[in-house]
């Protein structure tokens, strides 16, 4: 019985004292924490629930290791604030995956991200037609912002107030370096006829494109390659 007592006192004495730890680190959202903040969190969690049932070793153990995190945690949050080398080292920085309408491909790898989640990402915020992106960055929180082109439907419409018509239908036939077949079918296109439209002659070249889509309503490709050009 002595246990179960134990259990329940140190689980309610942790919790007590991991509510005053993160009313001290300040509030954020959860698309707001960093790498740092999970790992962070995480510890305090794991610390916590090990003195819940632990009856081993003096309660003092853990809340000198739980304050320990803490310190530093509001240590290298300071340092951050006062030297930007350190801010972009602990939280990151900004990476800009599409620039002037171009998918930076060397960017999007930086950011471990491939064309299915860029795709996916800008979806997610309404743009189902890369035509209409000039820039998408992506940011530390893992959140893309996007800038709609100027000529874009979307631009257009939001500047009047007006609600933008249906997107025409787009395949991609091309990701990240690979012929997507079932997509040339679904077209009724062959990849010979691709491949012209490309200037390619040859299939391995197709790896050096991040992304190929065919617009049904002006009947082009628009390629984005790798490597800058």
């Amino acid at each position: 019985m002595n246990a179960v007592w134990h259990v329940v006192f140190s689980s309610i004495v942790g919790f007590l004292f991991l509510f005053v730890v993160t009313k001290i680190m300040g509030k954020k959202q959860i698309a707001q924490l960093s790498f740092l903040d999970y790992v962070i969190g995480i510890s305090l969690g794991s610390i916590a629930a090990e003195m819940a049932t632990d009856s081993g070793k003096p309660f003092y153990y853990y809340f000198i290791a739980m304050a320990l995190y803490l310190v530093l945690d509001l240590l290298l949050t300071l340092l951050a604030v006062k030297a930007t080398f350190l801010k972009k080292l602990i939280r990151g920085r900004p990476l800009i995956l599409i620039e002037d309408g171009k998918i930076d491909y060397k960017n999007l790898r930086r950011s471990k991200l491939d064309i299915n989640d860029l795709l996916s990402l800008c979806r997610a915020k309404g743009y189902f037609d890369l035509r209409t992106v000039a820039y998408c960055i992506f940011e530390t929180s893992g959140e893309v912002s996007i800038l709609p082109s100027a000529g874009s439907v979307l631009a257009k419409s939001v500047e009047v107030g007006c609600t933008p018509p249906a997107p025409s239908l787009s395949k991609d036939v091309i990701e990240d370096g690979r012929l997507i077949e079932e997509a040339l079918f679904q077209i009724g296109k062959e990849k010979e006829w691709l491949f012209d439209r490309l200037g390619i002659s040859e299939e391995k070249e197709v790896k050096r494109i991040a992304l190929a889509t065919y617009y049904a309503d002006t009947d082009e490709v628009r390629v984005h390659p790798k490597e800058k050009v």
